[in-house]
């Protein structure tokens, strides 16, 4: 059975194709500058790589261009659309409506509509992406899978922000969390690849990326997550600010005469290790000047570190300990140096790393040290696998 994975942005569709008899994936591609001058369609498959410059003008002419090449003679991978069983959607925002992934019909569709103020940049996207590939493949079945249904196990005290209550009523104003796939992935694996039970543990997963978030998943279920409201609360990130008291933003409105729409785009676009470095988004960047010794490089360094560690210091204590702390997405797979100077300080909660053994870059590994109490676990994200085991069983479920 063949799953089709769809991740829709506001001018490109990323794809995959996942064959799961053995859960490998077939091909994978990105159309890009969607109803912008340049658009392209790029498609890897059997080693071989596709390019396509073409327009696009919307969604639905970039989902007809994905299925043409997913079924060309010369660079397909599949013979027709009625080999491609189902399709899989990520979706970002579900609100308090979804705790797990459903099958998408009109009901799904008007709720994910609902939740556009709550995802502004991402859930319209998302629909373009569904109704774009509706209508180009009416007779498929199709499923959402939510960014922040993972979260929906957190309790009050964890997601109730300390506002007057009437906002969580009226506006569900409240802490949702996202990469809830990614933390849903590593964390089942981290319980698999120690052979432990997944209800047994608690964990810790740090997804670290150009966007961050951190989670506590105790025995089975997330009880805290750093994002928020929108995925500008936690830790700095690439170009996000992170957490920060909110009266900084009048001052700086009323010193700077800008509006509530600027003060956003500065807080999510020009802050975070940007804005403190002035040198890049790009955590390779930073710690390249830092290697060199610029001074805002390695502040920018050191309040990410602080900042991770003030996470799992107070997940641990939420949790009443941990048992596993889980590094992953692009800094954390690919960055020894962030997990060696996270940990360097965490010996009081029984974790230690092994500096040989954290010498590595994107692979699956245990990096603690015999000795330690806390396993510290490096794991790829999948994001994409657990989007198409949903797809399956809820295509499959009739």
């Amino acid at each position: 059975m063949k799953i089709l994975i769809v991740n829709a942005g506001s001018s490109s569709l990323k794809y995959q194709l996942i064959d799961m008899e053995n859960e490998q994936t077939i091909a994978k591609g990105l159309a890009e500058r969607i109803g912008i001058e340049g658009s392209k369609l790029t498609q890897t498959a059997n080693d071989n790589k596709f390019e396509l410059e073409t327009p696009m003008e919307d969604h639905v002419a970039a989902s007809k261009l994905m299925l043409r090449a997913l079924t060309d003679e010369k660079v397909g991978v599949v013979k027709n659309m009625s080999e491609i069983s189902a399709v899989g959607h990520r979706v970002l925002h579900g609100g308090e409506r979804f705790t797990a992934s459903v099958i998408i019909d009109e009901e799904v569709m008007d709720a994910i509509a609902a939740n556009i103020p709550l995802g502004p940049l991402h859930n319209p996207a998302n629909l373009m992406g569904i109704k774009a590939c509706k209508q180009v493949m009416p007779d498929t079945p199709m499923v959402a899978v939510f960014d922040t249904a993972f979260h929906q196990t957190m309790p009050p005290k964890a997601y109730i922000y300390g506002i007057p209550f009437e906002y969580y009523e009226r506006l569900r104003i409240r802490r949702y969390g996202f990469h809830g796939t990614s933390h849903r992935y590593v964390s089942a694996r981290a319980a698999e690849f120690l052979g432990k039970k997944y209800e047994d543990l608690r964990i810790i997963t740090c997804h670290l990326g150009n966007g961050s978030s951190i989670c506590a998943v105790d025995h089975g279920k997330c009880v805290d997550t750093s994002m928020g409201l929108t995925p500008l609360e936690g830790i700095i990130m690439g170009t996000r600010s992170g957490a920060l008291d909110p009266a900084i933003l009048q001052f700086i409105m009323n010193s700077d005469n800008i509006s509530v729409d600027e003060m956003l785009e500065i807080l999510n676009k020009s802050s975070g290790f940007l804005g403190i470095s002035g040198i890049s988004s790009d955590m390779r960047d930073i710690d390249k000047a830092a290697a060199e010794g610029n001074k805002r490089a390695i502040i920018t360094q050191e309040i990410l570190y602080a900042g991770i560690k003030k996470y799992i210091g107070g997940y641990a204590a939420i949790m009443g300990g941990v048992d596993v702390i889980v590094f992953t997405a692009g800094i954390g797979e690919n960055g020894p140096l962030v997990r060696e100077k996270v940990m360097d300080s965490l010996a009081f909660l029984g974790a230690k790393i092994d500096l040989e053994k954290n010498d590595v870059r994107g692979k699956e590994v245990d990096i603690s040290t015999d000795d330690s109490a806390v396993r510290v676990l490096v794991i790829p994200t999948n994001e994409e696998i657990v989007i198409a085991r949903d797809t399956l069983a809820l295509a499959t479920a009739n």
